[in-house]
């Protein structure tokens, strides 16, 4: 079973859409490989650096609500997965970007507003790591000397795809 977390990387922004996960004019790219150095090319936030070691080592990201939104394209979860970046964890998704990532076996895991800022708590310590059990349902966050198990709901059906590695291994299992 994949391995969910690792270095977080922190978006303390609304409303990131899918151009600014990976901007349109990659959309040509032959493979999901092709689109991995393009990773939030397009995402302004003060501080953030797009090519900087902290993007490239991430394996979680947390932002905040309707992560995701613009057009349904799967690229944007595409070029998460080349990147490692397994799990996202938001106050909310756009609908379709959060069943893309269900559907490519990675986590989009919605937080109530008090448990993503205390997760958000954790931005400023250059150790936090984020640690995603789908099994238990649970989110362990590390860092600065400091540590928190938060709960998180997910329906038995998105668990399922998640577990199973994405909706084409799952449907291969079951049908």
């Amino acid at each position: 079973m994949k391995t969910f977390g690792g270095p977080a990387l922190f978006l303390d922004r609304a409303d990131i859409n899918t151009d600014e996960i990976i901007p349109a004019k990659y959309l040509t790219e032959i493979t999901k490989e092709d689109l991995k150095p393009y990773i939030l090319e397009d995402l302004k936030l003060p501080g953030f650096d797009p090519k900087g070691e902290k993007t490239k080592d991430s394996r979680v990201i947390v932002s905040r609500s309707n992560f995701g939104c613009g057009s349904s394209r799967e690229h944007a979860p595409w070029v998460f997965e080349v990147n490692d970046i397994n799990a996202v964890i938001a106050e909310s998704f756009a609908r379709i970007f959060r069943q893309n990532m269900f559907n490519c076996g990675m986590a989009a895991l919605e937080l109530p507003k008090e448990k993503l800022d205390l997760l958000f708590g954790y931005a400023g310590f250059a150790d936090t790591a984020i640690a995603v059990d789908i099994e238990d349902q649970k989110i362990m966050v590390k860092g600065g000397g400091k540590e928190e198990s938060i709960s998180f709901e997910i329906s038995p059906f998105d668990k399922a795809l998640v577990l199973a590695g994405g909706w084409v291994d799952y449907a291969d299992s079951k049908y």
